[in-house]
């Protein structure tokens, strides 16, 4: 109707009772998190007959709202962060990265730009020097070195795959022109090639498919790592052929098992041929904030790229990846469409993040980093790693002891590989009835046609007695399938 003015439903007091029940529901929520059954037993579908059809014509009281919560939400929920949940790997979440969303959510910039707002850009700048010091990382990563490299958060590890390959995909058929100045960039896109081991991510792989290249997916050795002489061996093949290799992807870390690329090896084959080494650490990268793991990182001096989740297993809650180039320009070259409506005053003074990413816009992530490293400080977080991998330890103890099952893989993180000794249909009726149980979850891997279980250490609230529970409810539920199977 003409002439009508907007009034917001929620003014600063209701905002702040509202928000006060909700701390105190988040709080209660997570106290009690280890009563709750880690897996709703639900049908897809479940939700659509708990609410209206149509959005309300009228605003609704907050109330209403928060008394849904538990009616709609929580049946619906697999509980990520109770101290059984042993699937995937960790997603952090801790108190002062809640907090820190807040702020940003109530800040509410989209810091594409430094002068779209200052502190989003410097915050990030300076909070990507002091992580990368953290895994003590060389000084050609750092935007305060020498050789002007930084960092950037990302949004997933999967992105910074992306944009690292989009940067050397871009550099490579560069160099290649003033090799070829007859060559087209369309001829010269066909013939890159791009490597990593079988064990490396599927987003790897997807980037591939984004990217418009094809990925070399190399055999690994008895320790599913990629070996330097198997990727040397793989290059030359394809350069006597006629292609041009262009970008590797070394894994520490691999999602089915925990295994480490051997970068130490990889790394001078990339340099000799000259090609972009990128470095996965997805998840096992902040265990490298404790010294006695950064023999893992031997190596990384070679990378032009490299990239972990802090909000995998740092205590900051998604999303924050966070990604260091060495030379940032072979990025920006990529990404970079300047229109007139972003230009500001002092464009190369500073950052500008939007073109070391995909999307233009972006939150203000950082200040979730900060808040975790000021409130837990370096030696908090050390401990909760060595806890966890500890705990990690405790199964592997349990796993060893046990003359009816056997470890899949060495256990040097968080995660341990595990099967019941016998056939793969065996581990997946043990695996199936331990997720519809839904006491605790698991998830399962396969390797070289092997069928085995992961457990992950996750919940920054697992102790030693939620790890001894769990090995109970393996125990007890393999032995009620083999005494099923005896009875056949």
């Amino acid at each position: 109707m003409e002439g009508t003015v907007f009034t917001p439903n929620m003014e600063v007091a209701e905002f702040q009772d509202f928000a006060k029940a909700m701390i105190d529901y988040i709080s209660k929520y997570m106290s009690s998190i280890r009563d709750r059954p880690v897996l709703p037993k639900l049908e897809p579908g479940y939700l659509r007959p708990l609410i209206p059809e149509s959005a309300p014509e009228e605003p609704e009281s907050w109330h209403n709202v928060m008394e849904d919560i538990e009616r709609v939400i929580m049946p619906g929920v697999t509980h990520w962060h109770s101290p059984r949940f042993h699937a995937y790997f960790p997603t952090a979440c801790s108190y002062p990265a809640i907090v820190a969303d807040m702020l940003s959510d109530a800040i509410a910039c989209i810091g594409f730009t430094w002068i779209a707002s200052p502190a989003c850009t410097e915050l990030e700048v300076v909070m990507m020097d002091w992580l990368g010091k953290m895994l003590n990382l060389p000084d050609e990563f750092l935007a305060s070195g020498k050789k002007g490299g930084g960092g950037v958060i990302q949004g997933t590890a999967s992105e910074a795959t992306l944009v690292a390959l989009l940067g050397a995909k871009t550099r490579a058929i560069r160099r290649t022109k003033e090799q070829h100045p007859d060559w087209t960039d369309l001829e010269i896109a066909s013939k890159l090639v791009a490597y990593c081991s079988k064990q490396a991510h599927s987003s790897v792989e997807r980037a591939g498919l984004l990217g418009s290249v094809p990925f070399r997916l190399l055999p690994t050795d008895d320790m599913y790592r990629l070996q330097g002489s198997t990727l040397e061996e793989a290059i030359k093949k394809d350069k006597a052929d006629g292609l041009v290799p262009f970008y590797v992807v070394a894994t520490l870390g691999t999602t089915s098992c925990c295994s480490f690329d051997l970068l130490k090896e990889i790394g001078p084959v990339c340099k000799t041929e000259e090609v972009w080494l990128h470095v996965d650490a997805a998840y096992a990268g902040s265990a490298f904030i404790c010294p006695e793991y950064q023999y893992l990182l031997e190596g990384v001096e070679y990378a032009e790229s490299f990239n972990f989740n802090p909000h995998k297993w740092m205590l900051v809650n998604f999303d924050c990846s966070a990604m260091w180039l060495k030379n940032p320009d072979e990025v920006v070259n990529a990404f970079n469409v300047d229109p007139l409506y972003l230009k500001h005053d002092h464009q190369g003074a500073a950052p500008d993040y939007r073109h070391w990413q995909i999307p233009l816009g972006r939150r203000f992530r950082s200040l979730k980093l900060w808040f975790v490293l000021r409130l837990y400080g370096i030696k908090n977080l050390q401990t909760h790693i060595r806890h966890q991998i500890g705990l990690a330890h405790q199964f592997e103890a349990y796993i060893n002891e046990d003359e009816e099952f056997e470890l899949f893989n060495e256990v040097l993180m968080g995660l341990v590989c595990f099967r019941v000794k016998g056939s793969n249909e065996l581990n997946e009726q043990v695996l199936n009835r331990i997720n519809k149980k839904g006491k605790i979850h698991m998830v399962p891997s396969k390797i070289k046609d092997v069928f085995f279980l992961r457990f992950a250490v996750c919940s920054r609230f697992t102790n030693a007695e939620d790890v001894k529970y769990s090995w109970s409810e393996v125990k007890a539920t393999t032995q009620e399938i083999k005494k099923e199977l005896a009875k056949q």
